[in-house]
């Protein structure tokens, strides 16, 4: 398959939304709820949702409802001042960067997104 260069947009979104019900493994007998911001591509009636995704979109406004906003200074660190020729590259020093985080840095990331208000734990709820 033939990737499209990747964009913010409707196309280029149905085909990470395929891709990560595949690599999940929701169907019928794995439900993934999947919480977005409200961008115009989100929401559009052009969406495909695979089977076992669900949506539930965040309020408008509420940059405190998307807590890991706060990680990209710690995901893009070593992007810094580089630049890539292929996107293969760009994908593997994310990669390992992501990698390094969750080995080492769980301290720090939740430091970054544990918010003292936001209930431990907490599932959404049905209703």
């Amino acid at each position: 398959m033939v990737y499209p260069k990747p964009r913010v947009n409707i196309e280029w979104l149905n085909l990470v939304l395929e891709q990560f019900a595949l690599q999940t493994g929701a169907g019928t007998s794995k439900k993934i709820l999947l919480v977005m911001e409200r961008a115009g591509w989100h929401m559009s009636d052009k969406v495909i949702l695979p089977s076992g995704i669900y949506v539930e979109y965040l309020p408008p406004y509420s940059p405190e409802q998307q807590r890991a906003e706060r990680l990209w200074s710690m995901a893009d660190e070593p992007l810094l001042n580089k630049s890539f020729d292929q996107i293969q590259d760009l994908e593997a020093v994310l990669e390992e960067r992501c990698q390094i985080l969750s080995a080492t840095m769980t301290e720090p990331i939740k430091n970054l997104t544990n918010y003292y208000w936001w209930p431990q734990n907490c599932l959404p709820c049905e209703g």
